[in-house]
């Protein structure tokens, strides 16, 4: 989506099942980030070029300082069950059963994600999976550009906007008679976090229902991106685990 404002105009590039990255979104400053590449990934489910002016949503100044982010800098460290993050500030726990990495896990090939390379500029920063069933949440942080005012009410609808595309992908890979209930984009509270807001799927392959979904977030001055996915198999308890992810989760203060 190309949005102008004045004599300033964002990228947005909403891609919500983007398998190279989990990043959902890209707000981008076109042309004012230093030659910042945007992330198009190579299978997205949607990435929407439009004339859309979102009013309220650019300003004719900058709002923050501006922030790139140094894949040098180590994601985070790992104790016990907590992951605590060094390269943005948040924190998160793992349920009982469950990893964490800040490596790639190699069977999300199989759901068709893309491995990260030695040239992607921006990654996952930490991977939770339960290898019993394959469960697994991706968060990632990233910093927002410099022009955007960000409120709950645009957080909502970016974050609404993936429903369609989704169907499409699904029909893509399971055929035309695969059936998804789409729940609306609705509000989610996160720990130290100013706006979020999730959507989610549930749809049904080779009798095993999955639950596919994805959080929005903004921190000043991050962009927070969540996708998880549940393999809801006989016995598992991941949709519980999966709430006690995302209470676990926060974004802490540097002040």
């Amino acid at each position: 989506m190309v949005v102008t404002g004045g004599v300033h105009s964002l990228l947005l590039v909403f891609t919500p099942f983007a398998e190279r990255n989990p990043k959902r979104f890209v707000l981008d400053r076109m042309g004012h980030e230093g030659g910042r590449e945007n992330m198009i990934p190579k299978r997205a489910m949607l990435v929407v070029v439009m004339g859309i002016f979102l009013a309220g949503c650019v300003t004719g100044r900058p709002v923050r300082e501006g922030l790139k982010e140094n894949l040098n800098v180590p994601a985070g460290t790992i104790e016990g069950n907590q992951f605590t993050g060094i390269r943005y500030p948040f924190r998160v726990s793992a349920p009982q059963g469950w990893k964490m990495s800040t490596e790639f896990p190699e069977f999300l090939k199989s759901f068709g994600y893309d491995k990260p390379t030695a040239f992607d500029k921006e990654v996952t920063e930490l991977y939770l999976f339960n290898p019993a069933t394959q469960s697994s949440v991706q968060i990632d942080l990233t910093p927002a550009d410099r022009y955007t005012v960000f409120s709950q009410s645009l957080i909502e609808h970016l974050t609404n906007m993936g429903a369609s595309s989704f169907r499409e992908e699904l029909e893509e890979e399971h055929g035309k008679d695969i059936e998804a209930q789409v729940s609306p984009s609705e509000p989610v509270k996160l720990k130290g976090v100013q706006y979020a807001a999730k959507r989610s799927a549930t749809y049904t392959v080779k009798g095993v229902e999955r639950d596919q979904g994805w959080i929005y977030g903004f921190s000043e001055p991050y962009q927070i991106f969540i996708l998880y996915q549940i393999i809801d198999k006989q016995g598992s308890n991941d949709r519980q685990d999966l709430k006690t992810i995302i209470a676990s989760f926060e974004v802490i203060s540097k002040k």
